[in-house]
């Protein structure tokens, strides 16, 4: 674990000040609309009710709503399926990016269902690129008293400003691990195996939530 002496030392910001960076700000550095996407989302589920009580399908709402502007995950998409992906229809490309895109907003929205009652800090480290980079990881820490979770976020500078298309919980990006699945799920049952496969499985975690 890295130390936190050279991290910025970023307390729990008000939503306000979080959201003032939106999707697409081209001025905004990664390290302030990660900010703005973690903590507007937090914000918004530590004040809302139903969510705050850990209704998952809202936690989900304010995800899709407000973190997915945040985001390239048809780039994640593309890069989990890998050769896969461009041998994949048009049809099937938008089937796989729309069905990943839910199994992530929903993964992420459990993670996050987590802090909804809890008083948490945040830490940034600031990205050490040069000005010119098109490719970065910005390093962030979330604070529970003693308890500390590193969740970091890969980002890419697109005409429309930084966006996010890959995240690391628990020591593992999410593109490495779902390429792997991904793999052995198209080389038994093809591209519409992994569609059907990604389908299922989300229509099941639906009527569990």
């Amino acid at each position: 674990m890295l130390p936190l002496a050279p991290l910025a030392a970023v307390a729990m910001v008000s939503v306000a000040h979080a959201q003032a960076v939106q999707p697409g700000d081209l001025r905004a550095s990664p390290e302030r609309l990660v900010q703005a996407a973690v903590e507007g989302v937090i914000g918004t589920i530590q004040s809302n009710p139903d969510t705050r009580a850990g209704d998952l399908a809202k936690i989900t709402a304010v995800v899709q709503k407000q973190f997915l502007p945040y985001t390239d995950f048809q780039r994640t998409t593309r890069l989990a399926l890998g050769s896969a992906w461009r041998t994949a229809t048009p049809e099937q490309q938008q089937q796989l990016h729309e069905q990943f895109q839910m199994l992530l907003v929903r993964s992420y929205a459990v993670s996050l269902a987590q802090l909804r009652e809890q008083s948490v800090k945040f830490r940034y480290q600031p990205v050490k690129s040069g000005s010119g980079a098109t490719d970065v990881v910005v390093q962030t820490r979330v604070i529970n008293n003693a308890d500390e979770m590193q969740i970091d976020y890969r980002l890419q500078r697109t005409a429309n400003g930084w966006k996010i298309y890959d995240i690391n919980m628990m020591g593992a990006w999410l593109i490495e691990v779902y390429r792997k699945q991904f793999a052995d799920i198209v080389a038994r049952s093809g591209v519409d195996g992994l569609v059907k496969y990604l389908t299922t499985h989300n229509a099941r975690q639906a009527s569990d939530a």
